[in-house]
């Protein structure tokens, strides 16, 4: 076990940002000028069985977006951040309310206005696509790019740290 799966057996929430890390980061607009944004359904599964062994997610975007707030509801994510302006103090809050530490938590980014979260996350981590000052500032990088599955290569990873086989939520 590495020094990183190590720490990933104690981890207690995972958060993150929105879009870049759960979506493809595109803006796709219908003819009728709604925004649409695609999100990857392996992430969806790997947040719920994440939080199945306990861990909390949360989610910190700088975006007000009501497709956000529906994703989170179906997901039942139910830490929401929106419109955040200073995500660093978000993430405080959070651990604050939710009175877990920040080496107990996973902060996943792709942009420059993660940076003050990752800075304050115990396990700062870059989808495979973030940008450069990111990845310099994470101590993991996902093969996989946010939106593509980044979200549940995190999950698998700490669940394998923990020892726990997601399979068993699914041999009923």
């Amino acid at each position: 076990m590495t020094s990183l799966d190590r720490r990933l057996a104690r981890v207690r929430a995972v958060v993150m940002d929105v879009d870049g890390v759960l979506t493809d980061a595109g803006m796709y607009y219908a003819p009728s000028g709604d925004l649409l944004k695609k999100f990857n359904t392996r992430d969806g599964m790997g947040l719920a069985l994440l939080r199945r062994c306990g861990v909390r997610i949360a989610w910190i975007s700088g975006e007000k977006s009501p497709l956000i707030r529906a994703r989170a509801r179906k997901l039942k994510v139910r830490d929401l951040f929106l419109g955040s302006e200073a995500k660093g103090r978000d993430l405080e809050r959070f651990l604050r309310k939710s009175g877990i530490r920040a080496e107990e938590t996973v902060y996943i980014g792709d942009d420059l206005n993660d940076l003050p979260a990752m800075t304050r996350a115990g396990i700062p981590v870059a989808v495979r696509d973030a940008a450069p000052e990111v990845i310099r500032a994470s101590v993991w990088r996902t093969q996989r790019k946010g939106g593509c599955g980044a979200v549940r290569e995190v999950a698998d990873r700490i669940m394998k740290a923990k020892l726990i086989n997601p399979v068993k939520y699914f041999s009923k």
